[in-house]
């Protein structure tokens, strides 16, 4: 077993009293910055590990945040957003201690039982998509903040992509690399009676739409298509666009595995991406934008910068009232080979 570390030889290596030592641990804000560092650079040699039960039993802080996800652990984005969360959280010596309820309502509800019982002092709700979300009852009371999700009323604070101008973005990369006809195979059936209010459907659309509209190109509705994403849809979607009398010399395709289907689509057309038609993804799923050829220009979801900002803002709000801000991070565009 490794031996504990004491704040008295902390206070040693780093050249201060055992006061300074505890006013650093406690995020005391009367510590000057320049002990503020040896401490924190004492306390990181040493590999000091604070003890979270004693902590809570002198009245501080547990030290601990929870991070609830629906489903997040099985896509491709759960390592960038719970690492996000993760190092803003071990950046001031919290833990964060991570459980993924599949969609089960009754594990969330286990979940958010454990987290209580450990005394987390805030827990971030994760959801797999960007939608509105419904949160488990035994979150009453403790501080909620969401992260590619909200809710309908708007009650709880929120951070979420910025699809309005991730669609912006990519039509206007494609205008910018000469290009006035661009298709948009987006994200399942325009109606909304089947399709579920998901901001990324017509976020982007509006976006798609308004980048065109600034350039003064008209919009034609035969060039945007709403795909189900099974691969035959995608397919079958890209066809459909090249077969017009008036083709597109550029898709915007809603993710990245549309942008693969796309691909193969226009292989077997003969067509040479990017010299004979131009493709833009969104997601930025590394293992399908790299492995493409040529690579995939794609747009960035905010996915570590959105784990980020919820836990900096649960621990920035410690005691404090939480305003219900609703934040829309940017999805920054990935230029790669494809336009």
């Amino acid at each position: 077993m490794d031996r504990k570390v004491t704040i008295r030889e902390i206070a040693r290596q780093a050249g201060v009293s055992t006061t300074t030592v505890s006013r650093v641990l406690n995020d005391h804000p009367y510590v000057s910055d320049g002990k503020r560092r040896r401490v924190e650079q004492a306390i990181a040699d040493l590999r000091y590990r604070p003890s979270q039960t004693a902590r809570h039993l002198r009245g501080g802080s547990s030290g601990l945040l929870g991070f609830l996800t629906d489903d997040v652990a099985t896509t491709p984005y759960a390592v960038d957003i719970i690492r996000g969360a993760q190092d803003v959280a071990w950046a001031h010596r919290m833990v964060l201690l991570v459980a993924d309820s599949g969609g089960d309502a009754r594990f969330a509800e286990a979940a958010v039982d454990v987290f209580r019982e450990r005394a987390v002092e805030g827990i971030v709700y994760a959801a797999m998509y960007h939608r509105p979300v419904q949160l488990p009852e035994g979150l009453n009371g403790l501080p909620t903040v969401l992260a590619n999700c909200f809710l309908e009323d708007r009650s709880v604070p929120s951070v979420a992509p910025d699809e309005f101008y991730g669609g912006y973005h990519a039509t206007e990369a494609a205008i910018k690399a000469g290009h006035r006809r661009i298709g948009f195979i987006n994200l399942w059936e325009e109606d909304e009676r089947v399709t579920p209010p998901f901001p990324a459907i017509y976020g982007r659309l509006r976006g798609y739409r308004r980048a065109l509209e600034d350039q003064r190109l008209d919009f034609d509705d035969a060039l945007v298509r709403f795909s189900i994403q099974t691969a035959r849809e995608n397919y079958r979607h890209t066809q459909a666009l090249m077969a017009m009398p008036q083709p597109p010399t550029a898709i915007f395709c809603g993710n990245d595995k549309i942008a693969m289907n796309c691909y193969s689509a226009l292989a077997e057309l003969g067509l040479r991406v990017p010299a004979d038609i131009a493709v833009i993804g969104f997601d930025n799923i590394t293992h399908i934008a790299e492995g493409l050829l040529p690579k995939l220009t794609t747009m960035q979801l905010p996915h570590y910068e959105m784990g980020k900002w919820a836990v900096q803002y649960l621990i920035d709000h410690r005691g404090r009232t939480m305003e219900p801000l609703q934040v829309a991070l940017p999805c920054p565009l990935v230029a790669r080979d494809s336009v």
